[in-house]
């Protein structure tokens, strides 16, 4: 397939920046054989970053340090990269990374960024990885794995993605999960995990009731009781400002979406809550800092920012929920 029409699409990467014989590519991380100023010591006293080169020139000289500087400065790079949000700037770098423009090529690093784009549901990172796939730049050619990321491209109305679906001969939605596995095996989508290392101490009818209904929505009932504490604090007439409604603060929309035909009985409400919990660990990939941020701001507005969105409210509201479970 390289050669053909589509590969046009893959090929118009970012400009790189122009390189010269004294400086590293752009961005310029490299870090200078000169101590920092005492006035930058100051600045820079909470972050030991900042002293490495520092630390370094003192201890291996000058020109030991010009060896060692790029490869730091180019992992600090990459991690910065890969702490934003912006789904549009993650997956122009990833584009960098993949054809090695500007920056030291890596399938691995673009797998990353892409990743994190796709999450944050950027067409053009859900095409790449299709791609990456599809011609086998992770190791080994894989259409099925392509089909399911050109799926999730094509479903958001890409022609190119729809047409590349057609040439593989997929139709419908594809069996395989759409996910990101490295050169090495490894996954770049593999979401960190949350530990509930406690119980939590709620009881009665409707702690009971969480934990024999929780097993059915495959939900520990330890979260799901502190999502009810921190929307309701195990109210069941409990109504917000914004119309959210009973124990798990169901808004009719979501009530309607999940079957819920009284919001204020309470095992109607904690089966719709549960259920939507459900299908944003789906949606999210197990990723629960992200489900609760989508439970309190929605899952488009978790998408739009490609993270926990940066309200107040919300990220005050993630906080809660994981306080109460570790």
């Amino acid at each position: 397939m390289p050669g053909d029409a589509f590969s046009s699409r893959l090929t118009r990467t970012p400009a790189p920046c122009p390189a010269r014989s004294d400086k590293p590519a752009c961005p310029d991380l490299r870090a200078t054989c000169s101590l920092p100023a005492a006035s930058d010591q100051g600045r820079q006293r909470r972050s030991l970053s900042p002293l490495l080169p520092a630390l370094l020139w003192a201890t291996l000289g000058c020109g030991a340090l010009a060896a060692v500087a790029p490869a730091w400065a180019g992992e600090v790079q990459f991690q910065q990269l890969l702490r934003g949000r912006d789904v549009k700037v993650l997956s122009q770098w990833g584009r960098r990374y993949e054809h090695g423009e500007g920056v030291a090529k890596d399938i691995d690093r673009a797998i990353q960024l892409y990743c994190k784009a796709a999450r944050g549901g950027d067409v053009s990172a859900h095409y790449h990885l299709g791609w990456i796939y599809v011609v086998g730049r992770a190791g080994i050619r894989d259409d099925e794995l392509a089909a399911a990321w050109f799926y999730e491209a094509a479903r958001r109305h890409d022609p190119h993605a729809q047409r590349m679906l057609a040439r593989l001969g997929f139709e419908g939605k594809p069996r395989r999960e759409a996910a990101c596995p490295l050169s090495g095996n490894d996954r770049a989508d593999a979401p960190a995990r949350v530990a509930v290392t406690r119980k939590h101490p709620a009881h009665g009818p409707i702690a009971q009731l969480v934990r024999e209904l929780a097993p059915q929505y495959r939900l520990d009932p330890n979260l799901v009781l502190a999502v009810i504490e921190v929307e309701s604090n195990f109210n069941p007439q409990a109504l917000s400002v914004k119309n959210a409604q009973g124990l798990m603060q169901l808004i009719p929309a979501t009530a309607e979406r999940f079957g819920v035909t009284n919001v204020w009985e309470p095992e109607q409400n904690i089966r719709g809550g549960m259920a939507y919990l459900r299908w944003l660990m789906n949606h999210f990939n197990g990723d629960l800092e992200l489900v609760l941020a989508a439970y309190n701001a929605g899952e488009g507005a978790v998408q739009r920012h490609g993270g926990i969105p940066p309200y107040t409210e919300t990220q005050n509201y993630v906080r809660r929920v994981i306080g109460r479970l570790n």
